[in-house]
Parts: C-alpha cells; sequence; structure tokens
C-alpha cells in the first residue's frame, strides 16, 4: 500500500507544534501499526532528517505505552486493541492517516507523539496500594478465602493497563475509568481492606489536582479502552466516595 500520513510534530513541551505530511510507499499489509512508523524512521535516518518520536515497549498490549491518536481514534480503527496490536490490514491504499499523541492537560507532549502519563503514577501512589504486614509474619493470599465473583471483578478491574486511552477518549479528558479500575480492584479483594476508607478520597483529590475534567456519562471511555473495563467500575468509585465521606 501507498499511504500518506499526517503527523504531528513537536520538539519539545514548550514547542508549538504542527503537523507534518510524509508519504510511504509499499507498505505490507502484515505490518503492525509500529512496524510501519520504524520503517519511516529508518527512511527519515537515511535521509539526514529526524526520527518520529512515539512510545513503545513490550508491542504485545500488555505495558499500555503505545498510546497514539489515530484517525481522531485512541489507539486507532479497531476495537479491544492498542496501537502495537493495530496492523495495517485496517486500511486501504492511498488512505491518509492522522497520528497525533493523546491531547489531555494532564497529558503534556514531551516530544512528537510521546506524552507525559506521570499524572497517573501519582494517582496511584495516592492510595493505589494496600499495606502488607511484613514482619515475617505474613498470611499466604492464597489462603485468604474471596467469594468467586468478587474475584472476578477484581480482576476485570486489575486488566486495566494505564494507556490513557480513555482520557484521549473523552471529551472532558476525564480519567475517572482507570481511577475507577484501581480502587475496585482492591476494593473487591480483603487485602484492600484497610485503606478502603480513604483510598477513594485521596485518589480522586489527587485526579482533580492533576487538572483531569469530570465524567461525561457518553461511555467513550469504556468503548475505546484495550481493555473493555466497564463502565460499572465508575459506578463502584462513586459508591466507594460516598460511603468514605461516612467513614
Amino acid at each position: 500500500m501507498d499511504l500518506k500520513l499526517k503527523i504531528w510534530r513537536q520538539k519539545n513541551a514548550s514547542d508549538k507544534g504542527k503537523m507534518v505530511d510524509y508519504d510511504i510507499k509499499d507498505v505490507s499489509q502484515d505490518m503492525s501499526f509500529l512496524e510501519m512508523l520504524d520503517v519511516l524512521n529508518n527512511e527519515l535516518v537515511e535521509k539526514g532528517e529526524e526520527p518520529i518520536a512515539f512510545d513503545h515497549d513490550c508491542r504485545e498490549g500488555i505495558c499500555g505505552m503505545c498510546s497514539l491518536q489515530i484517525n481522531g481514534r485512541p489507539h486507532g480503527p479497531d476495537s479491544a486493541i492498542t496501537t502495537c496490536q493495530l496492523h495495517m490490514r485496517k486500511f486501504k491504499d492511498g488512505d491518509t492517516i492522522y497520528i497525533e499523541p493523546f491531547r489531555s492537560k494532564a497529558f503534556p507532549v514531551i516530544r512528537d507523539l510521546i506524552v507525559d502519563r506521570s499524572s497517573f503514577d501519582r494517582i496511584q501512589h495516592a492510595g493505589g496500594y494496600i499495606s502488607v504486614n511484613t514482619s515475617g509474619n505474613t498470611q499466604d493470599a492464597n489462603a485468604i478465602p474471596v467469594n468467586k465473583d468478587d474475584a472476578d471483578k477484581a480482576f476485570d478491574a486489575a486488566t486495566c493497563i494505564g494507556c490513557g486511552a480513555c482520557v484521549a477518549a473523552c471529551k472532558n479528558s476525564s480519567a475517572m475509568l482507570f481511577v475507577s479500575a484501581k480502587i475496585s480492584q482492591f476494593a473487591l479483594l480483603p487485602q484492600g481492606q484497610v485503606e478502603r476508607k480513604t483510598r477513594a478520597q485521596n485518589m480522586v483529590a489527587q485526579m482533580d489536582a492533576e487538572g483531569f475534567g469530570a465524567c461525561t456519562n457518553t461511555g467513550a471511555c469504556s468503548a475505546e479502552c484495550p481493555k473493555e473495563i466497564s463502565l460499572t467500575n465508575i459506578a463502584r468509585l462513586n459508591r466507594e466516595f460516598l460511603k468514605s465521606q461516612f467513614g
């Protein structure tokens, strides 16, 4: 396939940035989207031009780093996948593809297609942890009975990889789906009960401090989530937050 790429280029956080056109030829339908960008970067380097900076790591849909806005959609024109799992067979010969970083005040651009998502880390540090007795008398987690339904829901929430697609999909740049997933995975398990009363308050307060917007109730976050995190987690977050006010 021969494609025209319109890619966001930005030297640093203070640079204004702009869309730059690139033509790429003979793209195999079997390539992944990131492999296509690798080929383009090789061509740019051979020409003595600056390669395009983009985030990636495992390329197996696990790490959540390959966060790109492709033709206006987080992770591109497919469902329940990350950008590294997107293949060029989803595009047609002659297509024009727009490639941008995730857009959010809380995700400032570092360079080109790379954004700073350390705001997610700070939310996690605010309450996304459990207290564990490490005195040498620790109890094996497998020895604690857990209701099967609760365990399944907790594991479903824990599949969140923190990629930020929920934020990019939301017109208010809300992080509610991410925060609710991190709160749910602990609220549903006995190990998470120690901080349960303060966890929701602390994580929501940090989310607001980072500049994320309010939930829009449109469900775009869940629809674009590569791990299909359910909106029911947001309902659980709201209940946890409300209950914590009266704890």
